[in-house]
């Protein structure tokens, strides 16, 4: 229960980095070889569609470039809540987490929900602390409007 008690802190601190846009902090907290990916079904065309696929080489060329985006600035605030975790190989767990985000005005305006969706994790618990080694955004929202370039 201990390294579950691990995890959890992980995933919390990796939303807080989000939230805090402390993309550096984020990506210190994931392995190596992290993948990332965002994911939706598409009922209309039936099929799966991958909306970002990058490696932590990728995530950190994605990350520098956000300051010369026209990005929607008003912050968000990601909620998860952490619903299994089973054991992979390897030190490693797979955890499914839903996930909300919301977006409040600036000077505490209007709160309103951005997306759900899950968190499909892997995470590797190593002697200095669990890293994130995939993980793969799957929304249920598909209509997020523009200026979200940002890692849910």
């Amino acid at each position: 229960m201990e390294f579950e008690k691990s995890i959890r802190e992980l995933i919390a601190q990796l939303c807080v980095c989000l939230d805090r846009a402390d993309y550096d902090g984020y990506l210190a907290l994931c392995a190596a070889d992290f993948n990332y990916r965002i994911a939706v079904y598409s009922p209309e065309i039936k099929k799966e569609m991958v909306w970002l696929e990058k490696d932590k080489e990728g995530m950190a060329a994605m990350i520098n470039l956000l300051p010369k985006q026209n990005l929607d600035s008003t912050p968000l605030t990601r909620h998860f809540s952490m619903c299994t975790v089973s054991s992979a190989q390897d030190n490693t767990h797979d955890i499914r987490s839903t996930l909300q985000v919301f977006r409040t005005e600036h000077s505490g305006g209007e709160t309103s929900l951005v997306a759900i969706g899950e968190y499909r994790d892997k995470v590797r618990v190593t002697s200095e602390g669990p890293l994130l080694v995939d993980r793969e955004v799957r929304l249920q929202t598909r209509m997020l409007g523009k200026g979200y370039h940002v890692p849910f």
